[in-house]
Order: C-alpha cells, then sequence, then structure tokens
C-alpha cells in the first residue's frame, strides 16, 4: 500500500536533514571547542546551533502541513511542495552559515511552501465538512 508515497518520501528526507544539521552541530562543538551545555561562545559554532532550532521550529509547522495536504488534497502536489520545501531549507541553512544576513531568501520560501500547504490543506478539511450531512 503505496498511497502516500510522495510524503513519505518527504518526510524521510526531513528526518535526514535534520540529522545532518545535528551532525553539524556536533562538529562545530568540537572544530570551535563549544563544550556541552553551552550554547555560546563561538560565532560560528552559534549559526550551526541556530540552523538546527529554526529547522526544528520550520520542521513542526511543515510536517503537519504536508500530510494533512496529502491526505485531503494529494501526495503528489503535497511531495513537489516538499522539494521546494527541502530545497529552500538546505539553502537557508548553507546561506545562514556562510553570512547570516543571506539567509532571508531560503527562509521566505520554505515559509511560503508552509503557507501554501496549510491553505489547501485547510481547503481540502472545509470541503470534506461541507460533505458531511447533519
Amino acid at each position: 500500500m503505496n498511497q502516500y508515497i510522495y510524503a513519505s518520501f518527504i518526510t524521510l528526507m526531513t528526518v535526514l536533514l535534520m540529522m545532518g544539521l545535528l551532525f553539524n552541530v556536533g562538529r562545530a562543538r568540537g572544530k570551535y571547542k563549544v563544550q556541552a551545555p553551552a550554547t555560546s561562545g563561538n560565532e560560528m559554532f552559534e549559526r550551526a546551533y541556530r540552523i538546527q532550532l529554526n529547522t526544528i521550529e520550520n520542521v513542526l509547522l511543515f510536517l503537519p502541513a504536508l500530510w494533512l495536504y496529502a491526505i485531503f488534497i494529494g501526495d503528489k502536489g503535497a511531495g513537489d511542495s516538499g522539494v521546494i520545501w527541502l530545497i529552500a531549507r538546505v539553502w537557508y541553512a548553507i546561506s545562514y552559515q556562510l553570512n547570516p544576513a543571506k539567509r532571508g531568501l531560503g527562509f521566505l520560501i520554505s515559509l511560503l511552501v508552509i503557507a501554501g500547504l496549510w491553505t489547501g490543506a485547510a481547503y481540502g478539511i472545509f470541503t470534506q465538512f461541507t460533505k458531511v450531512s447533519i
């Protein structure tokens, strides 16, 4: 049963992205000698740490929207949106690490994808409610 193959794939890729960011923070801790539980001390470590936290915050909005869209509108559209979101988040992470002032476009694109998924999901749920007889 592969009804939601695209949303499933994007979910796996999202977890892979988060694991990559986790390892990046660990690498930065060692490289810049920021001992746990400290979360500050070197700007490059702090960038890696903020990228990870900002992405976790973004994922909390993204994954429910992705799955609700897949269920109520369509899996393929959710998957296509997910690819755009993933590219935007990778772009965001690279931009932030190199120059935090340049992170805005990756953030904006990922936020617009989430808004589109939530809007589509809300529409899909609303149409289901209108089909329910009282």
